[in-house]
């Protein structure tokens, strides 16, 4: 331990250079692929910062706007997209691959053929291609064509509202074709596309020194011109406590996730600014409703009652925080106000265990975060906090925790019994939530921690995604969530803002309403 906390502080000398930015970030990537990647770690270092998506949301904001289709037509039945491209735009070059070609339709198709097709020759071998799969992509298009080299059709099976959004994400993010066939055709492999990555963005991966640091270089040939910052560091700081130390000696730019209750004493110092705004994300913890003693509705409803929110607020979110009852924020639209939140009654939860069979309790484990969220800044404490708490009625919770890359993998196999996860939408819609966290699509695709899969609920969340009038979509997602609040697949604990803390030398930072870090639009004053 004092060996890793002593190497947290000691920064490389590199960083100390003038013309360098300084992210100091919360934990590792797990993939430099945007494709493999559902965590908010791995988005930041690899989709917006390498690579570019057809369309985009526009800085700090949730509203769909031109990315490398400059334009597109929608049919009138709403099952033909048509994309035209924008020309001139660079593909990235490093030692391995030099382009040869433009930006073009080749590559659009092969980006989403290959996650549509496990059979494609392109496609990575044993990739599940796990939010292609979460957001039901692989069941809604029947093809992608290209028409010519600037002009791309996306044909779906049915309608669906939030597809342009969903073409913003991060696994939507482009790449190129000519680099995969140069990567079977040397022998290095597809696999390499994880750890030597080439996009169109920004910046330019240069190279990654596990749990340590990411180093990129700005674009020269960038579509949207150069970046102002010419070396983006991302300093790898897994204790909020060290990052927070780094940030007040100015060596961080940038610090990812602050602690709460550091939020005050940060901003009354004066080379030091904090933005805020309200976070559209949601932490709770998921029980496996695969697995006794949680496929049992009593048993969660139980362990729910016994569970005290407003600690959990108090402690680990303070002012920062809000108690969450429903999957999605309130900020949302069709967010249901009349779901009644989780009582705090221990006395109805041990009535509840015994009729449950469990009058003694029982032995289970809760997996608890190893890194800082927008969502959750501190799993080790709410593990402390829930673990007391489930005691008093007779339930033994073993804490567990590996660290972040691993977590997510052994997660999405559903090895756990109670987890702590969080989400931060990533496009501005409630079928974000609700489907890839509890559609049934979501449990084999690894993103359902709760592993459950309820028909009423899932058919609400379809008919919702083919119904284009809001009003309607918004009566649908109400109604989903009365059943999730009656069914107890999750214990939602809050909602919390987005704090960002950062040089007062930075200029042009915006806060993104999805979580990300954008650097592209960003600079240091002289």
């Amino acid at each position: 331990m004092k060996k890793t906390f002593l190497a947290a502080l000691l920064l490389p000398a590199f960083v100390h250079a003038a013309d360098n930015f300084i992210f100091c970030m919360e934990g590792s990537p797990s993939s430099f692929n945007p494709q493999l990647v559902t965590d908010g770690t791995s988005m930041n270092s690899s989709a917006q910062t390498i690579f570019n998506r057809l369309v985009e949301f526009k800085p700090g904001t949730t509203e769909v706007g031109p990315g490398l289709a400059e334009s597109w037509t929608i049919s009138k039945d709403r099952k033909t997209y048509t994309f035209k491209l924008r020309k001139g735009v660079k593909f990235h070059a490093n030692s391995l691959f030099t382009p040869t070609r433009d930006f073009n339709a080749n590559d659009v198709v092969y980006t989403f053929k290959t996650q549509l097709d496990p059979k494609h020759p392109l496609s990575i071998p044993a990739a599940s291609y796990d939010y292609f799969k979460a957001m039901e992509l692989d069941a809604l298009i029947a093809d992608v064509k290209k028409v010519d080299d600037n002009t791309v059709v996306f044909e779906l099976k049915r309608p669906e509202s939030p597809f342009l959004a969903n073409l913003a994400m991060d696994f939507a993010s482009v790449l190129s074709e000519e680099y995969a066939q140069s990567l079977v055709k040397s022998g290095k492999g597809l696999k390499t596309l994880e750890t030597a990555p080439i996009g169109t963005g920004p910046f330019v991966f240069k190279s990654y020194q596990k749990d340590s640091t990411i180093k990129y270089t700005a674009n020269p040939t960038y579509w949207k011109g150069k970046p102002k910052i010419e070396n983006l560091i991302f300093v790898i700081v897994a204790d909020a406590t060290v990052r927070t130390q780094k940030m007040k000696s100015g060596e961080c730019h940038v610090m990812a996730e602050p602690q709460p209750q550091d939020i005050e004493a940060l901003s009354k110092n004066p080379a030091i600014k904090v933005m805020n705004s309200a976070g559209l994300n949601v932490s709770y913890i998921a029980f496996n409703t695969e697995k006794k003693p949680f496929s049992d509705l009593k048993v969660r409803e139980a362990v729910s009652l016994a569970l005290n929110k407003k600690s959990y607020i108090d402690v680990i979110y303070k002012s920062s925080g809000q108690p969450a009852k429903n999957p999605i924020p309130p900020t949302m639209w069709s967010y249901n106000n009349k779901t009644a939140d989780q009582a705090y009654d221990v006395e109805k939860a041990k009535k509840l265990l015994k009729e449950a069979g469990y009058a003694n309790g029982f032995e289970t484990e809760l997996w608890t975060m190893p890194v800082s969220r927008p969502y959750l800044p501190n799993g080790k404490k709410l593990g402390e906090l829930v673990q007391a708490d489930l005691a008093k009625i007779g339930v033994k919770v073993k804490l567990v925790t590996f660290d972040w890359p691993t977590y997510l993998e052994k997660s999405k196999k559903g090895d756990h019994a109670m987890i702590q996860f969080g989400w931060t939408g990533d496009n501005g819609d409630p079928d974000n939530f609700m489907n890839v966290l509890l559609g049934c699509t979501a449990v084999k695709a690894g993103s359902n921690y709760a592993r459950w899969c309820h028909k009423e609920f899932d058919t609400l969340l379809q008919q919702a995604k083919e119904e284009s009038a809001v009003a309607k979509r918004t009566a649908l997602y109400m109604k989903a969530q009365e059943i999730f609040a009656k069914e107890k697949p999750w214990y939602p604990v809050a909602h919390s803002k987005q704090n960002k803390v950062m040089s007062s030398k930075v200029q042009g930072y915006k806060i993104d309403p999805f979580g990300h870090e954008n650097f592209e639009a960003v600079s240091l004053a002289k």
